[in-house]
């Protein structure tokens, strides 16, 4: 079971992942929607406001705006959409839950992020070959990064594509500077 997962992960079986091109094309045809968001952009607002900020100082930037360069950028989202190409495969998001942010975790269960995705979960067959494909390749920025500073918070906003073929990858994401790492906040991902 590893080796094929490896295999479908690595595209070096093409008889496959035609086939499962196929079948993405034909379930969108006959009416599938496989486009599940879980959108955390209003998270902040539930937290609290206590002086004991969870996110640590916002103080410390990656250079004059604050952002990292373009090449951790691209490896942060890449990291992400890697991570979430994984939870699918395994039919779990232990590993990415776990990765997120602290008011990520607040707001939502585990349970709750693999209830929002559970289309992609259950399509897995069909959404596993594409997701391959977009973490073997580069992420395109649809616009540039941007840092907005909400309750002291620094959160950086990443909205972007991969090209793969048949049907692009579409990502929405959001992280919060804590302790001077980048930890994902919102989590939004499109196949369509």
């Amino acid at each position: 079971m590893k080796k094929i997962i490896e295999k479908i992960f690595r595209g070096k079986d093409n008889t496959i992942n035609g086939l499962i091109a196929l079948a993405v094309i034909a379930s969108i045809a006959l009416g599938c929607n496989c486009t599940k968001s879980l959108d955390l952009n209003n998270s902040s607002s539930s937290s609290n406001s206590s002086s004991d900020n969870p996110f640590g100082n916002s103080a410390d930037s990656d250079g004059d705006t604050g952002l990292p360069g373009e090449e951790l950028t691209k490896a942060l989202v890449k990291e992400t959409t890697a991570d979430f190409a994984f939870s699918i495969s395994e039919g779990d998001f232990t590993k990415m839950y776990e990765k997120a942010s602290t008011d990520f975790k607040s707001t939502y269960t585990k349970e709750q992020l693999q209830s929002s995705f559970k289309d992609f979960i259950d399509k897995k067959r069909q959404v596993l070959p594409i997701l391959s494909k977009a973490t073997s390749s580069e992420p395109e920025f649809t616009s540039p990064p941007s840092l907005r500073t909400e309750q002291g918070l620094d959160i950086m906003v990443i909205n972007g594509k991969y090209s793969t073929k048949p049907i692009p990858v579409t990502f929405n994401y959001e992280y919060v500077k804590r302790n001077g790492s980048w930890k994902l906040l919102v989590l939004k991902i499109f196949i369509r």
